[in-house]
C-alpha cells in the first residue's frame, strides 16, 4: 500500500471518529498503556520521553514505557516508522537528543547514556544481548561456530577450554544445529542456521535483557516458523525480558506480551498485544491489522 493511499484511508477514518483528538499521537502518554497484571516485580528498563530525530518525523520522539522482568515488548509499525532508531537508543547504540533510558542492574538504576562507553559495552557482553536482523552483523564470520558462542563467555572471564567447548556444544543442540558443525565457520551455514547461531551466541551467558531487531526478517516462511518457535520456547524457558522490533503483526502476536505501534516517529497505540490486535483503537493500528495480520 502506498504512503498516499495509506494517508487517505487514515484521514477518512479519522473524520468518522468522534474521539479523534483523544487518539492523536500528540496526546499519547504511558498512562494509556495498561500494566500487565503479572508484572509484580520491580521494573527492569524505563524509557522517559526518548527522542532522536534525523528529520521531520524521521526517528523516534517522546517515547516512554516501562519493561518488567520476563516481559516481551513488541515495537510494530511500517518501515521508516522509527522502530530501529528507538531500539538503537534503548540499547545504548545511539545517543538520544532528549529523554532518558534507565536500566536496573539488580542493585542500582543506571542511566544508559550517562555511564561510560566501557560500562555499556560490558552490559552488552554480559547482562544484555542484541539479535541483529542480518546475522552477519551479529556474528564473527571468520571464526568457528563454537568460537562465536564461547567468545561471550570468555568476555565474562571463562578460560577453561573444555568447559567453553561443552557450553558451545550444548547451545548448538539448544538451537537445533548439529553439534558436529561446531568447528565450521558461519559462512558455511544457511541463513536460518546463522540466525540460530546468533541466538545461541547471545543467550549462552543467560542475559537479563535482549534486544531483537526483526529476528526473522528476510528468511523464508518455513525458516521463519522454526526460528519463531525456537525463540518462543527460549524466551519462556529462560524468563528473558525482550524488546522486539517487527513489522509483522503475526510475529508480535506470537512473541510479545505487550505491543507499541509506531507511526511517523511516535507511539500511536500501546497495550496488551491480544487486546490491540483483536480490538485496535487508533485508525492506523486498525489499518495495519486489517491489511497485514493474517488470522
Amino acid at each position: 500500500m502506498s504512503a498516499l493511499s495509506c494517508d487517505t484511508l487514515l484521514e477518512s477514518r479519522a473524520r468518522r471518529r468522534a474521539d479523534a483528538d483523544e487518539d492523536s499521537p500528540e496526546n499519547f502518554s504511558e498512562a494509556t498503556t495498561p500494566r500487565p497484571a503479572w508484572a509484580a516485580e520491580s521494573p527492569l528498563l524505563q524509557a522517559e520521553h526518548v527522542t532522536r530525530l534525523f528529520g521531520p518525523e524521521q526517528g523516534c520522539q517522546d517515547v516512554s514505557f516501562t519493561l518488567y522482568p520476563g516481559e516481551v515488548l513488541g515495537l510494530a509499525g511500517e518501515s521508516g516508522s522509527g522502530k530501529s532508531t528507538l531500539l538503537a537508543a534503548l540499547s545504548g547504540r545511539l545517543l538520544p537528543e532528549a529523554g532518558h533510558v534507565r536500566y536496573h542492574d539488580g542493585k542500582d538504576w543506571l542511566d544508559v547514556h550517562a555511564v561510560g562507553e566501557s560500562r555499556r559495552r560490558t552490559l552488552l557482553r554480559t547482562e544484555w544481548g542484541f539479535v541483529e536482523q542480518n546475522p552477519r552483523d551479529g556474528l564473527r564470520m571468520s571464526v568457528s561456530a563454537g568460537a562465536n558462542i564461547g567468545e561471550r563467555l570468555m568476555a565474562q572471564g571463562a578460560r577453561h577450554y573444555g568447559k567453553l567447548r561443552q557450553a558451545a556444544l550444548d547451545w548448538l543442540r539448544h538451537v537445533e544445529i548439529e553439534p558436529a558443525r561446531i568447528d565450521d565457520t558461519p559462512g558455511s551455514f544457511s541463513g536460518g542456521m546463522r540466525q540460530r547461531l546468533q541466538i545461541a551466541r547471545n543467550l549462552v551467558s543467560f542475559p537479563r535483557l535482549v534486544f531483537m531487531d526483526e529476528p526473522t526478517g528476510g528468511l523464508d516462511v518455513s525458516v521463519q516458523a522454526r526460528i519463531l518457535d525456537l525463540l518462543r520456547n527460549l524466551v519462556r524457558e529462560l524468563k528473558l525480558s525482550v524488546v522486539l522490533v517487527t513489522h509483522d503483526l503475526a510475529v508480535a502476536r506470537l512473541l510479545a506480551d505487550r505491543l507499541m505501534v509506531m507511526r511517523r516517529s511516535r507511539i500511536v497505540e500501546a497495550g496488551l498485544t491480544d487486546q490491540i490486535l483483536d480490538d485496535p483503537q487508533h485508525p492506523y493500528t486498525q489499518l495495519l491489522v486489517s491489511s497485514i495480520l493474517k488470522v
